[in-house]
């Protein structure tokens, strides 16, 4: 692969990340090491936003995958094509993340099929290699490659978490939602929205986050409090955008969207 190849997989501009403690010195320290490193927190809680920004802040390439259900370890690994001039193959995200040295980011990895993320498991120990059966082909792995996934623990089921086999190939970093303080922070700079609005917006999260395992699954992210700052931004009334982007994403009860009407009410009155 070409230089300019891998020059796609590099972000140029810095991603805007907040730290909460001790999370970036702990993710160079492990990048160091060449660990794998599992994410672990709630729904847009800044997870893959972090990882974007130490891929930055490190000046390593990402390749990025959404993990889902229908996911192949072919997806991953690669396969063969047809084309004008008969077959040839073509390398999958993990892959080429292995050959090149990029941090490959599995987000959501719970998503993809059990038997699809046992195709990872050579590259997270003393091994770092990557079999491509159906090529013949056995990778050994960039100096630089880490592999890294994220998952939500708050959906864990008996149908949808990993296996232990898996979970204990990694060290691991825990999230949650910022302090009151540093989401303000992270609305205010996102959204470019007045210190006021946002800590409105973050009480009404609070609020939101309190009822967790009360009637709602998961509480409201930062990415929605920035959702309702943008829309605010484009002159929508306060308690309209906030109903929009909060709440109505979030819940069909009518009991739950009720008290959070009336939260919403309370704090923008």
């Amino acid at each position: 692969m070409s230089d300019q190849d891998i020059k796609q997989y590099q972000i140029s501009e810095e991603p805007y990340y907040e730290s909460q403690e001790d999370e970036v010195a702990l993710y160079e320290a492990a990048y160091e090491a060449r660990l794998p490193v599992m994410i672990k927190g709630p729904t847009g809680c800044g997870k893959s936003r972090f990882i974007e920004h130490m891929a930055w802040k490190l000046g390593k390439p990402l390749i990025t995958v959404a993990c889902n259900e229908d996911m192949t370890a072919s997806d991953l690994v690669g396969r063969y094509l047809l084309d004008a001039n008969g077959t040839r193959w073509v390398d999958g995200p993990l892959t080429t993340a292995a050959r090149i040295g990029a941090i490959c980011y599995l987000d959501e990895v719970v998503e993809a099929r059990q038997d699809t993320t046992v195709v990872i498991h050579p590259l997270t120990d003393h091994r770092r290699n990557l079999p491509l059966d159906k090529k013949g082909e056995m990778i050994e792995a960039h100096t630089d490659f880490q592999l890294v996934i994220s998952y939500n623990p708050g959906y864990q089921s008996l149908m949808k978490d990993l296996k232990q086999s898996t979970k204990q190939r990694f060290s691991a970093l825990e999230f949650d939602y910022p302090s009151a303080s540093v989401e303000t922070s992270i609305v205010m700079k996102e959204a470019g929205t007045s210190e006021d609005i946002a800590q409105k917006l973050v009480k009404i999260a609070v609020t939101a986050r309190n009822l967790k395992g009360h009637g709602l699954d998961e509480g409201i992210s930062t990415r929605l409090l920035v959702y309702a700052a943008n829309l605010m931004n484009k002159g929508i009334e306060a308690k309209a955008a906030c109903r929009m982007a909060l709440v109505r994403p979030i819940t069909d009860d009518t009991d739950i969207r009720d008290t959070l009407d009336h939260a919403i009410d309370s704090i923008f009155a």
